[in-house]
């Protein structure tokens, strides 16, 4: 039975009515002249004619431009520019729609994937895309032993979306021909077809990668509407079209310089000055200051992500709910938002953003409420609050769910203060954090945020929830099997209202267990030139930039 495409329509109507307020870019006015490179960067225009690069704004470097080995989505948002994947999302949505992949077809058993490829794509090496390709690329992710898994890489996307080794979705990947591939699962995935879409699972370059081994991360070669040219690490990285692209008219720009400012108010700075187009993470205090600006404009992504401080489980003092639960009652999120958010957030209840269908409108937040805080942590052994510091990780870049890590910290380090719980904060290197958080050993609890890859609860609850995802996602190393076997369930329940129903059963358990303060779902500001065009900004967070052109 074929089934073409795979709809989640409530999801889509709430995007709709989400996408409604945001303000997409459509050349209101502005001077034309585009931004002004600093001093050793290519200027913009082409002769007389419209500006043709890019330079665009964001807090902090990539990882790795890999988008297999990365979790993070500073990596991504290169990956998404170099890299195609089989299906993509529509714009401005999660909903699926061909990629490198013409069509598909559903065994009735949900068991057997068959894509049909898209024929005469190349690879930016000159080497063929085919079905051989596909599956060199699965077969990579899959394989613990793999001599393409190079040392300190680990597949933690793959491990998420279809299960760790040993309790593996996908059977096989098989090329039919070369330009039909085929997957046979070991069990039915509801959010298949939606994972494939999501840019870690972007078909690179075989040739490429056996020829660059562990370089590979540092010299990406994917399909995609830009071809990687350089990394100057923690400053640019320059990106020039692809003159044999496969989508008709596309990338409509020259070149992407995408630079890292760590500042948002910096950042902002280099907008006003001309020094860049378009940035992310405006801080919203700065948002004041393009009101009545022409040449500027105001961004507003859906809100679809949330900001949590996560418990390490694997310390002692956190064994005990009672404390987890403590914590959750001493930190005040409406003072948080009002303070350093200014007003551009809601405070979260549960692991997921209440736009995303299947969430438990019924569950109630631990309130912000010191004096049960304290009682808590008598029960727990602590009357006199905890003896020793924590060491609390606060976040060293900036996130569309979190402006500001260390503000953020040192507001909660307060709140904690009250109720006899010391923290010491500390910020690492964004790559040396993330290795922290995911060994376990250095943190007590942590500062993190997920922005929602596929539109799916899926990719919330079970990709940083589940046991199968430790280490990787799960940094809180938070195990419940009774969670564990609704999640799998729900991964294998085609019909979506019983899905919803054993989401909501999830959030009941997690919100019990306390391994997260969820924190806040706030509303993502970015600013471009006011010339710019062809910007739509997508509740995943990252974006393709082959449709942006410049008036």
């Amino acid at each position: 039975m074929s089934k073409k495409y795979v709809k989640h329509k409530i999801w889509t109507v709430l995007l709709v009515l989400a996408l409604g307020t945001v303000l997409v870019l459509s050349g209101c006015g502005g001077s034309g002249e585009g931004a002004k490179p600093e001093a050793g960067q290519p200027s913009g225009g082409a002769g007389e004619g419209a500006q043709d690069t890019l330079i665009y704004g964001r807090g902090g470097d990539s990882v790795a431009l890999d988008p297999a080995i990365v979790t993070e989505s500073e990596s991504l948002k290169i990956g998404m520019q170099v890299f195609d994947t089989l299906l993509e999302y529509k714009e401005s949505t999660t909903e699926i729609q061909p990629g490198l992949a013409e069509s598909w077809e559903v065994s009735p058993d949900g068991l057997v994937y068959t894509f049909k490829l898209r024929q005469g794509v190349k690879f930016h090496d000159g080497s063929d895309f085919n079905a051989e390709a596909v599956v060199f690329n699965f077969d990579r992710w899959v394989d613990p032993k793999s001599p393409y898994k190079f040392e300190g890489d680990s597949f933690d996307y793959y491990d998420s979306m279809f299960g760790p080794d040993g309790s593996r979705v996908i059977k096989e990947v098989k090329a039919v021909d070369a330009n039909t591939v085929q997957f046979t699962l070991n069990k039915p995935q509801a959010p298949f077809l939606q994972n494939i879409a999501m840019p870690s699972f972007s078909i690179a370059s075989p040739k490429a990668i056996k020829e660059k081994k562990a370089d590979f991360k540092s010299n990406p070669v994917g399909t995609g509407p830009f071809v990687f040219k350089e990394w100057k690490r923690n400053d640019t990285i320059t990106l020039e079209k692809n003159p044999t692209y496969w989508k008709e008219g596309q990338p409509k720009l020259a070149k992407v310089i995408v630079r890292s400012i760590p500042d948002n108010t910096a950042r902002f700075n280099a907008l006003q000055n001309g020094e860049i187009d378009l940035m992310e993470d405006l801080n919203p205090d700065d948002a004041k200051q393009l009101e009545g600006n022409s040449e500027l404009v105001k961004i507003e992504r859906p809100s679809f992500n949330v900001a949590y401080i996560g418990f390490n489980l694997k310390k002692k003092t956190f064994n005990n709910p009672k404390v987890r639960q403590a914590l959750n009652h001493a930190v005040n999120k409406q003072a948080i938002i009002d303070a350093l958010f200014a007003g551009e957030a809601k405070p979260a209840v549960n692991p997921m953003p209440p736009t995303l269908w299947g969430y438990d409108e019924s569950i109630q937040d631990y309130t912000y409420d010191l004096n049960k805080a304290k009682s808590l942590l008598a029960e727990a052994g602590f009357p006199n609050g905890l003896p020793e510091p924590l060491t609390f990780y606060a976040m060293p870049v900036s996130r569309p769910y979190m402006p500001d890590g260390k503000k953020v910290a040192e507001a909660i380090q307060a709140d904690f203060e009250k109720i006899g719980v010391k923290v010491n904060i500390q910020s690492p290197e964004w790559a040396t954090y993330l290795d922290d958080l995911k060994a376990g050993e250095k943190d007590d609890l942590y500062m993190l945020g997920w922005n929602g890859d596929n539109g799916d609860p899926d990719n919330f609850l079970y990709t940083l929830l589940d046991k199968d995802t430790i280490p990787g996602n799960n940094r809180s190393f938070y195990v419940n099997e009774e969670l564990h076997k609704i999640l799998v369930k729900a991964q294998v329940e085609v019909d979506q209202d019983k899905r919803a129903e054993l989401y909501k059963q999830a959030q009941v358990i997690i919100k019990q267990d306390a391994p997260w303060i969820p924190l806040v779902h706030s509303t993502p500001l970015m600013a471009g030139k006011a010339n710019l065009k062809g910007f739509v900004p997508s509740p995943a967070g990252i974006e393709a930039y082959s449709n942006i052109y410049f008036e």
